[in-house]
């Protein structure tokens, strides 16, 4: 038996329900690799999980959690032993297949890397699917030119996990980095990232008649989408770069293609679900050498499986700042 969070489902009623169950080994979906589960953690898509309505889940009961870290327990794949200490992130785990908020997780070993040498476990999920979108962004806007003293690179949604990552990636190699934040309150722990720059929300929240402003910025990694994206796209340098990691804005996109046309402006589509492996490995060993660890630290919220229905409503409301860490056996 083992602990998880189970999505259970009303059939009368439609409504959805979260909580901490005992279930039994026996119950685990096919798959290649059993993990004992060390830590997860909480990503916009695990609150649509946990949240009334059940948001991504196809099927129930359902176990959440779309990233983890752990030990291999038993592999019928010769790429894992037991006592191998992996990650997995994306490819719908969580989603359509139980995911990692649970003791125990089996998938395929196809989903699995093996932990980065200078990465322990619990630094994995602070990491985890936010951070490594984050430095897939990062990676993309350096393989289309961005280079340290061009310029300022604005992060958008800057607190979130995606942002505070972005941020310390980008300030530890050298950039110039503006954060926007709704959050005046979270102005101190953007600077304490590396940020130079605070950018209000409001100031950049709107679209605008005029489809080109001033070249303000050297690249973005945007969280957010909707309006914010629009008007970034006008204000960026000749031939900079946009990646696009999220749509808490929405996800309509009300601009026009003058930047594109006019200033070369690249956008730039993040996807960290369906990642290739060997770019999985260089993000994963990009993370291990770039993010400094003592900013990562200090994202750090440490949680239960017993926080996780609370915390999944609080990230849908944008009230979680920084990195969530599940302690799955705490």
């Amino acid at each position: 038996m083992f602990r998880a969070l189970v999505v259970s489902k009303d059939e009368e009623s439609g409504k959805t329900s979260a909580a901490v169950e005992e279930i039994s080994a026996d119950r685990l979906p096919e798959g290649d690799v059993t993990v004992a589960v060390e830590y997860s953690t909480v990503n916009y898509k695990d609150g649509l999980c946990i949240g009334p309505g059940g948001g991504l889940v196809r099927n129930y009961p359902h176990v959440p959690g779309i990233d983890f870290a752990g030990t291999v327990e038993a592999s019928d794949d010769d790429r894992y032993k037991t006592g191998d200490k992996v990650v997995l992130t994306g490819w719908r785990v969580g989603e359509a297949h139980w995911g990692g908020y649970a003791q125990k997780a089996r998938v395929k070993a196809d989903w699995l890397v093996p932990l980065p040498d200078g990465l322990d476990t619990r630094q994995a999920m602070a990491v985890g699917t936010a951070g490594f979108t984050s430095m897939l962004a990062v990676m993309a806007l350096e393989d289309h030119g961005l280079k340290a003293g061009d310029g300022p690179v604005l992060v958008t949604g800057a607190a979130g996990g995606v942002g505070s990552v972005a941020v310390a990636v980008l300030a530890a190699l050298g950039h110039e980095v503006a954060g926007v934040t709704g959050r005046p309150e979270t102005a101190d722990y953007l600077r304490s990232l590396g940020a130079t720059q605070i950018v209000a929300r409001e100031e950049i929240n709107e679209t605008v008649k005029r489809p080109l402003e001033g070249e303000t910025w050297a690249g973005c990694v945007d969280a957010v989408g909707g309006e914010m994206l629009a008007r970034v796209l006008g204000q960026m340098k000749y031939g900079a770069s946009v990646s696009a990691v999220g749509l808490a804005g929405g996800a309509g996109l009300p601009a026009t293609v003058i930047p594109f046309l006019l200033r070369g402006v690249n956008l730039l589509g993040i996807d960290s679900v369906m990642q290739p492996y060997d770019n999985r490995l260089r993000a994963w060993k990009r993370i291990a050498s770039d993010l400094p660890m003592d900013k990562l630290e200090s994202m750090v919220q440490p949680a239960t499986l017993d926080d996780l229905p609370g915390l999944g409503t609080d990230i849908l409301k944008g009230q979680v700042k920084g990195r969530v860490v599940v302690d799955v056996n705490g």
